[in-house]
């Protein structure tokens, strides 16, 4: 500004000198005429750079700064590397701003963001899907209008935002949010929302979990806790007290078979993928299985096997067989005498099968999504008379994903039911040579 007002006054001065000398030769119309007329030119002169100024200013673009002459040549210089600099900077910012808009969006958790009325700037998708919003439509919309639960509504009123809170989402049915909200800036806040549902979940399983496993060793205790005050307190015929000692037995091997079904649980919960170099001779593993299904049977069913020769599993034999053999032996326990348990193994290259069929009892089609839950029971009664811990299909289900493979049950009351293990085709192999594989029998 300083060089543009010397420049100017220079141009004055210089305009008055050559007046002067003009009067001094021509006279003083003339010298004066010849002043008016510079400050005129003068005038024209700066009056039209300064309308390209004014045009230029109602839309300011960097690339299409006026070209100046004289001292509007440094005006517009200046100019344009001032809207260059703004222009950069505000790049910078969008570009920032993007770059935080991304990251809100890849959080895993909603994020609003509210100003100092509480009404909405921006949210991410998670936060739209968590309270139902709409991240155009609703900015500038109260947040109390829009989530409308009376425990969240009173949260945001009585002010107190140092712990979350949990809401049911209104619109998610059976999803539940924990809420919180942080103050920041001036005045502004940020409400974030995370889905707990499934947190939720695993806290109601490990609670039923502790009470069950009370519940199940409570009972051998308080039987083996009553048996031993009776054999210390009175005096028993050796009969009397073979029997005593025969149940207190059974209530001992029924925990020991909860204990080691609980530790068969915690291992395969924790153990790394079984690897797919251990080949599982299936048939020669299918034949150990009958043989034990004969044996808890005790001839009162008819068992049969088939199982072709021709592709066998990679991967942990224990789990497998420990799957395979729960699997059978729930089909044994809950079908009434002289009914029948079939065993079906399928395999080619795209994939395996096991099949396990019966003609027990059946279940109800409300009891199939939890029966692979620990110590879930349809009927308890029936399930400790039989002998079950209400693990073997927890097992079965951890032991057959580890291998990637899935269970599916189908059943109908009365006329039995039928369980498949599905294997992927990652898991099937070849069958290794043997001289003799197992036949339908």
């Amino acid at each position: 500004m300083d060089h543009f007002l010397i420049r100017m006054a220079a141009l004055v001065l210089a305009l008055a000198v050559i007046s002067l000398l003009a009067g001094l030769a021509f006279g003083s119309a003339v010298a004066w005429g010849m002043f008016g007329l510079s400050v005129l030119v003068a005038l024209v002169f700066h009056v039209w750079h300064l309308r390209a100024l004014i045009g230029w200013l109602s839309d300011p673009q960097v690339d299409q700064v006026p070209e100046g002459r004289g001292i509007w040549e440094h005006v517009f210089a200046q100019l344009y590397h001032f809207a260059r600099g703004a222009a950069r900077q505000k790049s910078q910012l969008v570009r920032a701003l993007a770059r935080s808009r991304q990251a809100g969006q890849a959080l895993p958790d909603g994020v609003v963001v509210l100003d100092q009325d509480n009404r909405i700037e921006w949210c991410n998708e998670n936060a739209e899907a968590h309270f139902g919003l709409a991240q155009q439509a609703d900015v500038g919309q109260p947040i109390t209008n829009l989530v409308r639960q009376p425990e969240f509504v009173a949260y945001v009123d009585a002010g107190d935002f140092s712990k979350p809170i949990q809401l049911r989402a209104a619109r998610g049915g059976l999803l539940i949010l924990s809420v919180q909200l942080i103050p920041y800036g001036d005045a502004q806040k940020l409400l974030l929302s995370r889905d707990i549902t499934q947190l939720e979940k695993i806290e109601t399983m490990r609670r039923d979990f502790v009470a069950n496993v009370s519940h199940e060793l409570r009972t051998p205790l308080t039987v083996l806790a009553g048996f031993l005050e009776t054999v210390r307190e009175l005096k028993l015929d050796p009969v009397r007290m073979r029997d005593y000692l025969n149940l207190m037995g059974d209530q001992t091997t029924r925990m020991q078979r909860i204990v080691d079904d609980l530790l068969t649980l915690s291992t395969l919960e924790s153990a790394p993928e079984p690897s797919r170099n251990e080949h599982i001779d299936v048939a020669r593993l299918l034949a150990k299985v009958k043989d034990d299904a004969n044996a808890l049977s005790g001839g009162r069913h008819r068992i049969t096997l088939d199982a072709p020769p021709g592709f066998d599993l990679a991967g942990a034999e224990s789990e497998i067989a420990s799957a395979f053999g729960n699997l059978v032996s729930n089909a044994v326990r809950y079908t009434p005498a002289g009914g029948e348990v079939r065993i079906v193994w399928r395999a080619s290259p795209a994939g395996a099968e096991l099949v396990v069929e019966d003609t027990g009892v059946g279940i109800e089609a409300r009891h199939i999504p939890r029966l692979t839950e620990r110590f879930y029971r349809i009927d308890r009664g029936r399930s400790r008379e039989t002998g079950g811990t209400g693990l073997g299909l927890a097992i079965v289900k951890h032991a057959l994903m580890r291998h990637q493979a899935t269970l599916e049950i189908q059943s109908e009351p009365g006329k039995g039911s039928r369980f498949t293990a599905c294997f992927p085709a990652r898991r099937v192999v070849p069958a290794t040579v043997r001289p003799e594989n197992a036949a339908t029998t």
